[in-house]
């Protein structure tokens, strides 16, 4: 692609696609914003593993055609990204479809031993996620909740106001 000698061909394809390529996604999260890369849903997730394939991808080929391609498949995933943030945005029904619903763990102390099954969550991990957040005692926990990104929030103190769990499901 640069240079006829191969050894050098294949260094210099490394540096140059590898650097182009970062550049370009820092270019398309500029222009997409701050959220490109966040963890809200699991549509977040995914394109974060996408992208982190196209640019391992990119750093590799071997001709104009596959950097193209990787290139255009980036910006493709940012717009589609974008898109389905705006219809999420103004759709209640679209939003259903591609977001799953927070699912309650614990309340008020007690585990739910039905939903950690459910969820397929370890209750020992569950209490490595409470000593995570500094509790000191299952009685100071309001909440335990398996976030959509599968991240897992504890709400403990002496008090948890309703809104904080809002669209939360219960599996009894």
């Amino acid at each position: 692609m640069f240079v006829s000698d191969t050894t050098l061909d294949v260094i210099l394809r490394g540096l140059a696609l590898t650097a182009i390529a970062m550049f370009w996604v820092v270019l398309l999260v500029r222009i997409n914003g701050l959220r490109s890369f966040s963890k809200m849903t699991s549509f977040d997730f995914v394109m974060t593993v996408a992208i982190g394939s196209l640019l391992a991808s990119a750093s590799q080929v071997s001709n104009w055609q596959s950097y193209l391609q990787a290139i255009v498949a980036m910006a493709t995933l940012f717009i589609v990204q974008y898109t389905t943030a705006r219809i999420r945005k103004s759709s209640d029904n679209f939003e259903q479809i591609m977001q799953n619903s927070p699912v309650l763990l614990m309340r008020d102390g007690v585990v739910l031993h039905h939903a950690l099954k459910q969820t397929r969550v370890a209750e020992s991990d569950l209490v490595a996620k409470l000593r995570e957040a500094n509790v000191l005692d299952f009685a100071d926990v309001r909440a335990v909740v398996l976030e959509t990104t599968g991240d897992i929030s504890v709400l403990h103190g002496s008090s948890c106001s309703g809104n904080l769990l809002a669209g939360v499901r219960r599996l009894d």
